[in-house]
């Protein structure tokens, strides 16, 4: 395999084989190789992108220690760091919301923990957005969900959600894979956009663990996706393992891009 037929593939539009992903992760971060990678990469987002950049802003409706437990994460209550709920009302969203508008973003993600309860959620989704203009965008991050809730969040709204299945899912979470995966076709039958990323990444990732996600988000053709580098909670059993650079972060997303439609 030679990197310039691969990159020749990703020019005229083909996707690559989980092979190819791994053969690109291969290279040291600070080789040639690499750098041609991210070079390609960038090419195509800004392409794709007219070398237009968008501005997301997103805040959360609740604070409070997740039941979840996905070891990577601050509101998993095994970590201990959020040992006390707290909300925010409908008027306290609005605001956030609307000075997140006037600031320039074009996108607004509402996100809760997977416990907040959904009705209510809802009820604080629409308020937000009546005082919205019309071509902002809503996006929520929200637990999994079946179809009819799916439904709802469009009938609220949303033009789409943030979903990810997370890198050892089922292993480093208590959350179910096939209800991860279930969630994102729920979401896209109901009309929605979905967002995705590879994440999140730590250095005991594979280069075939991140090939294998890297072609599951491409395979459902997502609205934007990325790969995002696990930031470590201090004193935690995750952050013993480290975390990677800034450099292998930046040729992981450049190989996402090139495996992405």
């Amino acid at each position: 395999m030679k990197i310039d037929d691969v990159l020749n593939k990703t020019g005229s539009g083909e996707l690559l084989s989980r092979d190819e992903l791994v053969f690109l992760l291969e290279f040291p971060s600070d080789s040639i190789e690499a750098y041609m990678v991210m070079a390609e990469a960038n090419r195509i987002s800004k392409e794709v992108s007219a070398g237009k950049a968008e501005v997301h802003a997103q805040f959360a409706l609740n604070l409070a220690p997740c039941s979840c437990d996905c070891l990577f994460c601050s509101f998993a209550e095994v970590n201990g760091v959020f040992t006390a709920s707290t909300a925010l009302s409908s008027e306290q969203a609005v605001a956030y919301a609307r000075q997140f508008e006037t600031d320039g973003a074009n996108a607004l993600f509402l996100m809760s923990t997977a416990h907040y309860p959904f009705e209510r959620f809802l009820e604080i989704s629409g308020e937000v957005r009546k005082n919205l203009k019309p071509e902002t965008t809503l996006i929520a991050n929200v637990g999994d969900q079946s179809l009819k809730s799916a439904r709802k969040l469009k009938d609220a709204g949303f033009t789409g959600v943030y979903h990810a299945v997370r890198l050892r899912e089922g292993i480093d979470t208590t959350l179910d894979v096939g209800r991860r995966k279930q969630s994102i076709a729920n979401f896209r039958e109901a009309g929605l956009e979905v967002g995705t990323c590879v994440e999140p990444v730590g250095p005991e990732h594979t280069n075939e663990e991140l090939a294998d996600m890297i072609a599951f988000t491409a395979s459902f053709n997502p609205a934007y996706s990325g790969a995002a580098r696990r930031i470590p909670i201090p004193g935690t059993r995750l952050a013993a393992l480290g975390i990677i650079s800034e450099l292998r972060m930046a040729q992981i997303v450049a190989v996402t891009r090139l495996g992405m439609p």
